[in-house]
């Protein structure tokens, strides 16, 4: 059952707006439209065919980014349910969180990061907000979708504030600095990039993080790489694992690794759940305002909950994403997005038309290389294998 609206729930009759004026819908809610958007979005239909962990041929029952995203989006609306949230708004933050990734899952990122790092890097978060606010040409009266501020705040900062009160780039980017995305939209529109986002984006944050655990197992399960008596190292997966062959002796390993699967999804959302009424009774907040200002993350896990999705990331880390054959497949992912990066820098005929620069301007050199690597990060694995065998005598198998 659904709670009630929250004080501290984003209101979508109190958004801040779009940056381009649009006049209301008068069937939908802000959120609503934003979350058709991002739905009817190109970005998001490339999802099907972007690396999760196995690229895409390696089998048609393994996660690819859209799978994922959809079972973020069912975690991500259960939570928000049960607390009171903006279950639209939840929705289109984790539909849209991954956009942003190019071809490959992380290895396509690496690869990316390393080809533009004297022009900035690569982010897949900011190529998210790059996506919604440039890269989509749907609309005849701007670029991007036109998202609510309150969705474009979700998507940069749903993982926490990217800089200090002064404007210091904090966290993963103290060292590196801001993603240009980030920072040049940041200058059209205030995103507010020192505070802290609604609970809607929180929840989003960690939803991504049940998704992964879970249908991670699921899939290392599937492949081989280990096995449910495996999983027994974890003392949480233990206890499941006991209570589920006690419940059902003799069950086959795939229903009793769905069953695991299911049992940790349960749990954690359950415990996201508690801890955070737990938080905001303490924090006695009576807006969303009041979020932004409290000054600390309100969506988490327990300490102990905490403690054991870590347990998981650590095993799915040695045991799955450093295998042998998942390092080997990536790594040959990595040097087809090299080959392609240097090839089009080299011959940028080669370039379908529309991605070539326009006007007569000289172009430097650092726009050059991100409008090569935005061609990229919008690939699909499919699309990246084919322009390779198109433009390279030699392509790997990625098997």
């Amino acid at each position: 059952m659904a709670a009630p609206r929250a004080l501290y729930a984003c209101d979508p009759e109190r958004s801040r707006g779009r940056l381009f004026a649009e006049p209301e819908s008068p069937t939908r809610s802000a959120f609503r439209r934003d979350c058709d958007r991002v739905i009817h979005s190109t970005a998001f239909r490339r999802l099907k065919h972007k690396t999760q962990v196995f690229v895409f041929h390696e089998g048609d029952h393994y996660r690819t980014r859209l799978t994922h995203t959809l079972e973020v989006a069912q975690i991500a609306r259960a939570i928000a349910r049960q607390l009171g949230l903006d279950e639209d708004l939840t929705e289109t933050l984790a539909l849209a969180h991954d956009i942003g990734h190019p071809p490959f899952g992380h290895a396509g990122e690496r690869a990316l990061d390393t080809c533009l790092a004297e022009h900035g890097g690569f982010d897949h978060n900011a190529q998210t907000l790059r996506v919604v606010t440039a890269l989509e040409h749907r609309y005849p009266e701007f670029d991007g979708l036109n998202l609510a501020w309150e969705t474009l705040e979700g998507i940069v900062k749903h993982n926490g504030p990217l800089t200090d009160a002064s404007g210091a780039a904090i966290g993963r980017y103290a060292g590196p600095g801001l993603p240009l995305g980030i920072t040049e939209f940041n200058d059209v529109w205030n995103l507010e990039l020192s505070s802290f986002a609604s609970l809607e984006a929180q929840v989003a944050a960690l939803a991504d993080d049940i998704a992964y655990d879970a249908h991670d197992i699921d899939d290392g399960l599937r492949a081989g790489l280990f096995t449910v008596t495996d999983l027994r190292v974890m003392p949480l997966a233990a206890d499941m694992i006991d209570d589920i062959d006690a419940r059902y002796p003799g069950l086959d390993e795939v229903r009793r690794g769905a069953e695991l699967v299911r049992e940790l999804i349960s749990y954690l959302i359950g415990a996201v759940v508690a801890e955070t009424e737990r938080r905001l009774g303490a924090a006695r907040l009576n807006s969303v305002e009041d979020v932004r200002r409290h000054g600390h993350v309100l969506v988490a896990f327990p300490r102990e909950a905490e403690k054991a999705e870590a347990g998981i990331k650590a095993f799915l880390k040695e045991r799955m994403y450093r295998h042998a054959r998942v390092m080997r497949v990536m790594g040959e992912a990595e040097c087809i997005l090299f080959d392609l990066f240097a090839r089009y820098q080299r011959l940028p005929e080669d370039l379908p038309p529309e991605w070539l620069p326009t006007g007569q301007a000289a172009e430097s050199e650092t726009d050059r290389a991100r409008r090569i690597g935005n061609f990229i990060a919008g690939m699909t694995d499919r699309f990246a294998i084919t322009e390779h065998i198109r433009l390279f005598d030699s392509t790997p198998e990625l098997r």
